[in-house]
């Protein structure tokens, strides 16, 4: 698949915006089918499998935050979240149900396109079976570095596109502190306090995957003064 192949879900409840965003993701190569609110996104996505969601986040009935959290039990698919311009916490409590970025309105249909194309450049491209994997181990955790697979055991750990490139961006330089500018601009997003909040969330989320006690790290460590350091066996 390439990006421009990828098939998109709009889920916004404003008919207008809905129109307007599938005529423009169209017009720019993405399959798009729309929805308009949470309860027929789930009926959609109980019979088709999508590359990317874009989410708005302030609906009648439930909301984009409760839809991300309730899709993320299941889904990995990554999630766009579009929010009310300056509603900070609608953002973060976002990335914290499992939104891999979000969108300020009003944005430009431009910006709109570099952020579904990051997303969507970030997921991992299918290996072949063959492969020998590069394996980091982080207690009963094992990481599959060609794959951007996790394990516990046997069982296969849910990443969402985001934590799938921190890993990658972590992986790659083990033992090394990575201040949060640098995982900002590696993830390619725009520099500021905004983002490094984001970046923090995001850290608090894959520590909950990798971590026994994740207010006291092991693996995935702070360095005061310097950032995030994974720490593999």
């Amino acid at each position: 698949m390439t990006v421009a192949d990828a098939h998109l879900l709009v889920v916004d409840d404003d008919e207008r915006i809905r129109a307007l965003l599938k005529k423009f993701l169209m017009r720019n190569g993405f399959l798009v089918t729309a929805a308009r609110d949470a309860a027929h996104a789930r009926r959609i996505l109980s019979g088709l499998d999508f590359d990317m969601i874009v989410l708005d986040v302030m609906m009648p009935g439930e909301d984009g935050v409760t839809l991300t959290q309730s899709l993320r039990e299941t889904l990995v698919t990554p999630i766009l979240l579009l929010t009310a311009k300056g509603e900070t916490d609608d953002r973060i409590a976002g990335l914290e149900a499992g939104a891999d970025d979000y969108l300020s309105k009003p944005f430009e249909p431009k910006e709109l396109l570099l952020r579904i194309n990051a997303i969507l450049r970030r997921m991992p491209d299918a290996q072949p079976a063959d492969t020998a994997p590069k394996v980091l181990t982080l207690g009963p955790i094992r990481y599959d570095m060609e794959r951007g697979e996790m394990w516990l055991n046997e069982d296969l750990v849910r990443l969402t596109a985001t934590e799938i490139q921190l890993m990658k961006i972590f992986a790659a330089q083990p033992n090394e502190p990575l201040s949060r500018a640098t995982l900002v601009e590696e993830l390619g997003r725009d520099r500021g306090q905004a983002q490094e909040r984001a970046v923090d969330v995001q850290i608090t989320r894959l520590r909950r995957k990798i971590e026994d006690d994740p207010k006291q790290p092991k693996y995935l460590q702070t360095v005061r003064g310097a950032g995030y350091m994974l720490a593999p066996d």
